[in-house]
């Protein structure tokens, strides 16, 4: 991107150089793709997808599911939505403290049609995956442009697709938007977890997360953060643990997960563009 990407514009009014249409590929038999040149705060990114799960749109519920604290117990601890719930755009339309809409998991687990009627795909999605493995409807989408307006920010990571071969599940996520630096780590750990656990319930191995994506950008006061990490050579990817015995997508908990063998280099530290 640094090299061969376009100087653009955005609603930030930071900037970007963007490529448009990047494919990424990691075979999850070797290894857990958690980015090593820098500390990754994985726990935070797989609380992220347990909140999706949930079909949480509140920021403070998020909050509690990573720190496994209650919210009483958390009012000065910020969460990577925090700033987006309290943007001048958002706040006036957001109904408590943490209010986010309709974003992520709530389309996820209470998608309206234009009746009202809600349908929960997720639990189809495992039902179909179940019963019908070979299949070629097994999607999960957020991107509901009837409530668009109803969400603090659209969803960037907007479309996941299922594939099963060999008795192993791979997954195809599908991303209008991707901030390379800060939001693509935690887009890895998040579907590769989900890849993880979705396959555990349904008795699949793993294989295959892919990542395609629209506009691929690094935000101008990125570079130099991003120019530290590209100087650091990668070491080996680390090992996710988690509780084997859990048989309903339903009942994780962050306190089932833990990454093995992971050593990357310090944290590199840029700020978040809202």
């Amino acid at each position: 991107i640094i090299d061969n990407g376009v100087d653009r514009s955005d609603r930030t009014g930071v900037g970007t150089r963007s490529l448009f249409g990047v494919q990424f590929r990691c075979d999850l038999e070797n290894g857990f793709p958690c980015l090593t040149t820098k500390k990754v705060l994985w726990k935070s990114a797989i609380g992220e997808m347990l909140w999706m799960i949930e079909g949480s749109g509140d920021e403070r519920r998020l909050a509690e599911i990573i720190h496994n604290k209650s919210r009483n117990d958390l009012v000065d601890k910020k969460t990577v939505w925090t700033a987006n719930s309290e943007s001048d755009y958002w706040k006036p339309k957001a109904k408590f403290t943490g209010d986010l809409g309709r974003v992520y998991g709530v389309q996820w687990r209470d998608w309206k049609d234009e009746s009202g009627k809600s349908t929960d795909q997720l639990l189809n999605l495992i039902n179909g995956l179940k019963n019908d493995p070979y299949g070629r409807r097994h999607i999960l989408t957020c991107w509901n442009p009837s409530e668009l307006d109803n969400m603090a920010l659209p969803p960037c990571h907007y479309n996941v697709q299922f594939y099963v071969a060999n008795n192993k599940l791979s997954a195809i996520m599908t991303q209008r938007s991707q901030d390379v630096f800060l939001g693509a780590p935690f887009n890895y750990v998040m579907y590769s977890a989900l890849i993880h656990m979705i396959a555990q319930v349904c008795d699949f191995g793993v294989g295959e997360f892919i990542l395609n994506s629209g506009d691929t950008h690094i935000y101008n006061n990125h570079f130099d953060a991003v120019n530290i990490q590209l100087s650091r050579t990668p070491v080996q990817l680390p090992t996710l643990d988690f509780n084997k015995n859990v048989r309903d997508i339903e009942k994780f908990n962050i306190t089932d997960f833990n990454l093995l063998n992971y050593n990357p280099y310090p944290v590199i530290k840029a700020p978040m563009a809202v």
